[in-house]
């Protein structure tokens, strides 16, 4: 078994790599055709001095799947602790009867979190994370509150969020 490559066996090898053949594929290539076992390394010493220029395969990213924003009630439970909640007043306007309550101590992960209570008696915990996204969470399975009472959501969380030094 030979240890070094012919010029002829040489050119091939850069005819391969002229064609687009990757430093591993050589490596398998001259095992296979010449019987001469190489390291990875000794391949790409020999890249070198052949002159001859690896073409990096650049392949295009995976498309990244497209993730719906996450609907209010489609996020993890949160722990709520008794008495870490700060109560603020409802929206009185034509919107639902809406009470937000911003916690003391944050949960997990994110950047606010606190207390919700719709006006049809609905209640749940919601949070911001650091991207800015709201995510709410009941006990109803499924429950997707009125656009009166997500309107009112919006106008006292800001309330409260303001009220609160956010």
């Amino acid at each position: 078994m030979a240890t070094e490559l012919n010029d002829g066996q040489k050119s091939l090898v850069a005819e391969w790599i002229k064609a687009g053949a990757g430093l591993s594929e050589v490596q398998k290539r001259i095992l296979g055709e010449f019987g001469i076992s190489m390291t990875y390394m000794d391949v790409r010493l020999l890249t070198i001095d052949l002159g001859v220029q690896v073409k990096n395969k650049v392949e295009p990213p995976p498309p990244k799947p497209v993730e719906p924003e996450p609907a209010l009630s489609d996020v993890e439970s949160f722990p709520s602790a008794a008495g870490d909640v700060l109560e603020d007043g409802a929206d009185d306007g034509a919107g639902g009867n809406v009470t937000v309550g911003v916690d003391r101590i944050m949960k997990p992960g994110s950047l606010v979190s606190g207390t919700v209570r719709f006006s049809d008696g609905v209640s749940g915990t919601w949070m911001l994370d650091r991207m800015g996204r709201l995510a709410l969470q009941t006990d109803t399975p499924g429950y997707r509150p009125s656009a009166p009472d997500l309107q009112s959501l919006q106008v006292e969380l800001r309330k409260a969020l303001e009220r609160a030094g956010f």
